[in-house]
C-alpha cells in the first residue's frame, strides 16, 4: 500500500477494518512510513468522522445530524435515543453493546430523520421506530 498514490486513507480503513479503531500509538508510525508528519496524519484521522482512536461497542448507531433531519424531528428523536440507550454522541454503553456517533448526512434528506444501524440505514424515524432501533442494537 505505501507505494500507493494516496495510501493514508487506504491504511488507516485498513486499520479500522481489523482492530475496530485506529491505535493512536500507529499515527507516529504511520507517518514515519509515509514520510508525513505526525501532525498531517492526525489531522487526516481527525477530519474524516468514521475514524475512531477508541474501540466501538458491538453494534454502532449513527444518527444524522444535518437540517433536513432535524427540521423533521431529528433532535427530539437523537435525545430520546441518548436517554434510553443512557449516553451522549461519541459514547458506548458500559455492556459494550452500542456506540452512538452523530454523523453530518446519510444521503435520505426526503427521509428524514435517519439513523443508520451497523451499515444499514432507517428512514423517517420516529418515536416508535427509534425506540425498536435502539432495542436491535442492544440485543
Amino acid at each position: 500500500m505505501k507505494s500507493m498514490e494516496g495510501p493514508l486513507l487506504p491504511i488507516l480503513h485498513g486499520i479500522q477494518e481489523e482492530f475496530g479503531y485506529v491505535p493512536p500509538d500507529a499515527l507516529p508510525l504511520i507517518a514515519k512510513a509515509l514520510n508525513l508528519s505526525r501532525a498531517e496524519v492526525h489531522g487526516v484521522m481527525t477530519f474524516y468522522h468514521d475514524y475512531r482512536d477508541h474501540p466501538a461497542g458491538r453494534h454502532v448507531l449513527k444518527l444524522c445530524r444535518a437540517e433536513a433531519c432535524q427540521s423533521m424531528g431529528g433532535d427530539a428523536i437523537a435525545e430520546r435515543v441518548k436517554q434510553l440507550l443512557g449516553i451522549d454522541f461519541h459514547q458506548t454503553t458500559l455492556d459494550g453493546s452500542v456506540t452512538l456517533e452523530p454523523v453530518y448526512c446519510l444521503g435520505l434528506c426526503a427521509c428524514s430523520p435517519a439513523a443508520m444501524l451497523d451499515g444499514e440505514l432507517h428512514g423517517r424515524l420516529d418515536a416508535e421506530s427509534a425506540e425498536d432501533l435502539v432495542k436491535e442494537a442492544r440485543q
